[in-house]
């Protein structure tokens, strides 16, 4: 991933793409390979170094109601990495108020709970819960598949915005092509656990070249009923090819 960057990882269910995401969070243990981060092997860091690789290293998860805990309030929820890298007092209430406002999140929402949000607003207190710390790194694992479209296309803006605005470098991943079409510069798609193309955002999505991505293009869902057709039947001319090769 070049930094400053925002790369997408594309793929079907099951084909890798968050079990990459959590390895390099050093959330489950790596079989082979290497994971290298500004020069160094994180494969296997310790604790210790791990704990030092969450200030740069940071993640928000696919399921807003999940990822945030219920019984404490919205300044608690922020102000706790900030208490683990040693920030606290005015300077740690100040970070929160400036954390709150750079999601478009009132001052007020730092004393209540997750539960009194919608999904979007909790999946924005998410997304300033990861920038507390200011990290080089954010991975998003399907951050908006579990909101309404609406509220999808205001956090994809927002995840645009704080890129364009802080520098930092975001993995995207997700199974939806129009997610990665909106936010990212760069893509990589995923199959089997390999990476098998990538490119420019444009450039796979509108001149793919592996059979895997034309198919993964093909699939994605359509209301118009003419381009429903003309895709069923470029499906078809992909099968006969397929089938011939």
């Amino acid at each position: 991933i070049r930094e400053g960057e925002t790369l997408g990882l594309v793929g079907e269910s099951g084909s890798g793409k968050t079990t990459l995401g959590r390895s390099i969070l050093g959330l489950v243990p790596v079989a082979s390979g290497q994971i290298i981060y500004d020069g160094r092997d994180i494969t296997r860091a310790r604790r210790r170094a791990r704990r030092a690789l969450a200030k740069e290293i940071q993640v928000v998860f696919q399921d807003p109601y999940s990822s945030l805990n219920p019984s404490l309030l919205v300044s608690d929820i922020l102000s706790e990495p900030l208490r683990a890298a040693g920030i606290g007092g005015a300077e740690s209430r100040r970070r929160v108020r400036e954390l709150l406002d750079r999601v478009g999140m009132p001052a007020d929402a730092s004393e209540r709970y997750p539960v009194e949000f919608s999904g979007g607003q909790r999946q924005r207190i998410a997304i300033a819960r990861a920038l507390a710390l200011e990290p080089r790194l954010i991975i998003c694992d399907e951050p908006v598949s579990a909101l309404d479209l609406s509220t999808q296309a205001r956090v994809l803006d927002l995840l645009i915005d704080i890129q364009e605005r802080t520098g930092v470098t975001l993995l995207v991943i997700s199974h939806d092509l129009s997610v990665i079409r909106a936010v990212c510069h760069r893509v990589a798609v995923m199959f089997k656990g390999e990476i098998v193309e990538q490119g420019s955002t444009s450039s796979v999505i509108n001149h793919p070249t592996q059979m895997y991505t034309k198919k993964l293009l093909l699939a994605a869902p359509v209301t118009d009923p003419d381009e429903q057709r003309e895709r069923r039947e470029a499906r078809r001319l992909l099968a006969e090819t397929e089938a011939v090769a």
